[in-house]
């Protein structure tokens, strides 16, 4: 609208939080202490900090993957030319369902299981298959975390272990990397049958592997990284025990100090002859590939299970949060932060794979290796010929534990968030019911920790949480976007923040997040390759034990479900309506709602 010919200003009345600071503080202050009618704990804790609730999110999408997975999978899908379809799938469908995750967790303010009373009621089995989920997580996750610390004890020394041969646990096989040491030196590709002194050690030392001919023979407990574990539960159960006081201390440390240690790894990598040749290799974009479909199914598969929504953490993490916290700004903040640290982690990789590959003669695809085997052997082998190699494997290592720790913090916490607040009486006890899951997963994972716990631990991590994670997601977003109501959502998000989401926004969630996730499931399914660990193939029997696994959280929907609906009465239109209504919505004292303040412009 033009002015006038007096220069009055228009008022845009518009929905804005009150500046009286005191009038705001107030507010919060009663906002923690509603949710009793819902099924949450009376006096709900908010964050001492909005830091705290901005590096619990960091540390929890931040985690291994973006060391081990991302780089390989930049690399092995375009180079460069994969930030092309990565970026797509962030902004339509990894950062709306993000955004929506937090928004719904900050405005409901309970978690996982509690919270569907609130949406849409007959799919409260999500929230009991997110719970199953996140147990199988910690059982197997927590393990390679008892990995990094057995590697850091055995790196306190004047010369790591895996850098020389003649070991006790060497074979005749066996090549050093002692031998690369000289940085005149170039080692000649090795005979097929020959084996890096790393890769003896995580295989003969760490794993013992040798000693199980299969998950058919996983042997008896390895007690040396049981005891690791042991270890690894007892720091998250003290991250855990008092709730956010203390989980959201323990993230200044372990959210923080990866950082620190992938630009002292960066600085170091860049300066090793040949980082150039693997940071090239890194970059190097192949754009005809961007006419491959797996490279866009890779993306999207990369995106979503770093941002990590479904998984209940960013719902129970935000339900802390104070009602006006601008959750917006959040979500595209910390998903950017961990964007760029999978972009960054790239650099750190492959100027040591470069580097490697300079040294001993041969190709970076011979180098590269994905997931464990990048961050075990090919890694610390490189770690092995330099100098000083023990301080800069004590740094890897450590920077290895805290990715995990802030990670496993948080999914686990998803999963004592959603019981507490569905019954309460657990949530006064929370000391103890913590201390008995952490008991529950140790024992789960006991498995893991055998001589053939690798077998196990790659049947969990392939379908503990990846298959079925992407249907729960998908109908999480079909719960709140068609049955709760996209535009009703938006009106929630407009009370906290005061301003609606835009267009884009209620687009995505109710129509391309939706297709993103269903088309990430089919293709999940349709693409499923039996799992291959190293030569060995895992036999059928084992493979129908993954899917039952796999079912073993799914199944809680539809059980729900048929439950609620013979245990509703009334007409059949009366029990579906009772099905898809919320039940009940979050109390707010009368003072917390927005106020109207004339705007001009």
């Amino acid at each position: 609208m033009p002015p006038t010919s007096n220069n009055s200003k228009q008022p845009l009345v518009t929905y804005t939080n009150s500046t009286s600071t005191p009038a705001t503080k107030k507010d919060d202050e009663k906002v923690a202490d509603v949710d009793e009618e819902g099924g949450g704990p009376p006096q709900r804790e908010t964050w001492g900090k909005k830091l705290d609730f901005l590096l619990s999110v960091i540390g929890f999408a931040v985690d291994l993957g973006n060391v081990w997975r991302f780089p390989y999978v930049c690399y092995n899908n375009g180079g460069g030319a994969f930030l092309v379809p990565y970026m797509i799938m962030y902004i339509f469908g990894g950062l709306p369902l993000f955004y929506m995750e937090l928004a719904l967790g900050q405005f409901q303010r309970c978690g996982c299981i509690s919270v569907w009373k609130r949406i849409c009621p007959m799919f409260k089995g999500i929230g009991f298959g997110i719970c199953v989920i996140a147990s199988y997580v910690a059982m197997y996750y927590n393990t390679i975390i008892a990995w990094s610390l057995y590697f850091l004890v055995s790196s306190f020394r004047s010369q790591v272990p895996w850098a020389t041969c003649g070991n006790s646990w060497n074979t005749p096989n066996c090549y050093s990397a002692a031998d690369l040491s000289n940085p005149n030196a170039t080692i000649l590709p090795r005979p097929n049958h020959s084996v890096s002194a790393a890769n003896e050690f995580f295989d003969r030392s760490v794993l013992e592997i040798y000693k199980s001919t299969g998950i058919h023979d996983i042997g008896n407990v390895k007690w040396s990284i049981a005891l690791c574990l042991i270890g690894v539960f007892v720091l998250v159960y003290f991250a855990l025990w008092k709730g956010i006081k203390s989980s959201g201390k323990a993230v200044w440390i372990t959210a923080t100090l990866p950082y620190v240690v992938l630009i002292i790894l960066l600085i170091r990598g860049v300066t090793l002859p040949g980082s150039s040749s693997g940071i090239k290799y890194y970059l190097k974009p192949e754009w005809k590939k961007l006419k491959d479909p797996q490279i866009w199914i890779a993306a999207a598969a990369q995106i979503f299970f770093s941002l990590g929504p479904g998984f209940g953490v960013l719902l129970a993490l935000s339900s802390y949060n104070k009602f006006h916290n601008n959750c917006y700004k959040d979500a595209l903040v910390t998903s950017t932060i961990n964007c760029f640290t999978s972009f960054l982690a790239g650099f750190v990789v492959f100027s040591v794979l470069g580097y490697m590959a300079e040294k001993q003669g041969t190709s970076i695809e011979k180098v590269a290796q994905e997931g464990a085997g990048l961050v075990f052997v090919v890694y610390p082998e490189a770690i092995a010929t330099l100098r000083g190699s023990s301080f800069w494997a004590i740094i890897f290592f450590l920077m290895l534990i805290t990715l995990g720790l802030d990670s496993t913090f948080c999914g686990l916490e998803a999963l004592i968030t959603g019981v507490c607040d569905q019954w309460p009486w657990i949530g006064r006890k929370r000391e103890l019911f913590v201390a008995g899951l952490i008991v529950y997963c140790f024992f789960g994972a006991l498995a893991t920790t055998t001589y053939g716990g690798n077998y196990v631990l790659a049947l969990l991590d392939a379908h503990g949480a990846p298959i079925a994670i992407l249907c729960i997601c998908f109908l999480e977003c079909i719960a709140i976007s068609w049955f709760y109501g996209v535009r009703r959502f938006a009106d929630d998000v407009e009370k906290m923040l005061g301003f609606r989401p835009g267009i884009f926004w209620q687009i995505c969630w109710a129509g391309i997040s939706p297709c993103f996730l269903f088309v990430l499931f089919i293709l999940s399914l349709v693409y499923y390759k039996p799992i291959v660990l190293g030569s060995y193939v895992y036999p059928d029997w084992a493979l129908g034990l993954g899917w039952v696994i796999t079912a073993s959280s799914l199944i809680w929907i539809p059980i729900y479900i048929v439950v609620r609906f013979f245990m509703t009465k009334g007409s059949l239109k009366d029990r579906w309506r009772s099905m898809i209504q919320p039940e009940e919505m979050p109390s707010r004292p009368p003072d917390e709602t927005m106020q109207m303040t004339p705007v001009y412009l």
